[in-house]
């Protein structure tokens, strides 16, 4: 309703403003209407916001009023729901604490007895177990030593077989060993023989024939060297008489070239 009115006196304003701009000065009497009319807006519009902030206290009021009852009966009802909580979980845990107390001095009578008799149990196995293992211990001990008394004299037999024939059998060996030997090398020497001989047969030709390659090689180098040496000898002569010649005409040749530039000067031209 406020914001219809506050419209409604802008339109108002508006139109009168505007009125009042067209009007001319000679209906200046007229003022007074428009005058009373901007006061009876304005005095509309100042009882319309004095009753919308009325109204918003009261509903702010009764509001404000409304969740502080909420929040004492919250309160309270919170209150009395951890008071309610508190004195169960007091009573659990006491139940809780003297079933755990009793199950423990049950636990703990019915363990010792279970130790007692597992104790003497464990001692009465162990007598058992210790008296027929002290038994068994004396008959392994004979039939060990019976055992051994076997094995020893057997492996004495074995190893005086294993002996003789080793010594046999090593006897054979070093005789076939000095025997192969002995054939190897005659052998080895009758080869090295051959081979000697033929290397010595085989260096004499190659000897031969690097003894004469040498000579060719050398004979077709100082050939070589007399072509050369006389070429280049007679390079340098023609170059020792070519300078000589080049010389003499370069000389005849400026003499002219003197005359001709002296008669050019003195007239005397041919």
């Amino acid at each position: 309703m406020a914001h219809i009115t506050f419209r409604t006196f802008a339109a108002t304003l508006l139109g009168a403003a505007a009125f009042s701009l067209s009007l001319p000065a000679a209906h200046a009497e007229e003022q007074g209407t428009l005058n009373r009319a901007w006061n009876d807006t304005r005095s509309a519009t100042t009882n319309t916001w004095d009753k919308t902030k009325q109204g918003t206290a009261k509903a702010w009021d009764k509001t404000k009023e409304g969740s502080e009852k909420a929040w004492n009966k919250t309160k309270s009802g919170t209150a009395n729901a951890w008071d309610k909580t508190k004195d169960g979980a007091d009573k659990t845990w006491d139940k809780t604490k003297d079933g755990s107390e009793k199950a423990w001095d049950k636990t703990k009578n019915g363990t010792a007895n279970a130790w007692d008799k597992t104790k003497d149990g464990a001692d009465k196995t162990w007598d058992k177990t210790k008296d027929g293992s002290e038994k068994a211990w004396d008959k392994t001990k004979s039939g060990t030593a019976n055992a051994w008394d076997k094995t020893k004299d057997g492996a004495d037999k074995t190893w005086d077989k294993t002996k003789d024939g080793s010594e046999k059998a090593w006897d054979k060996t070093k005789n076939g060993t000095a025997n192969a030997w002995d054939k190897t090398k005659d052998g080895a020497d009758k080869t090295w023989d051959k081979t000697k001989d033929g290397s010595e047969k085989a260096w004499d030709k190659t000897k031969s024939g690097t003894a004469n390659a040498w000579d060719k090689t050398k004979n077709g180098a100082d050939k070589a060297w007399d072509k050369t040496k006389s070429g280049t000898e007679d390079a340098a002569q023609s170059t020792k008489d070519w300078g000589k010649r080049t010389g003499k005409k370069i000389g005849n040749w400026t003499k002219q070239a003197g005359q001709d530039i002296s008669n050019t000067f003195s007239g005397d031209s041919k």
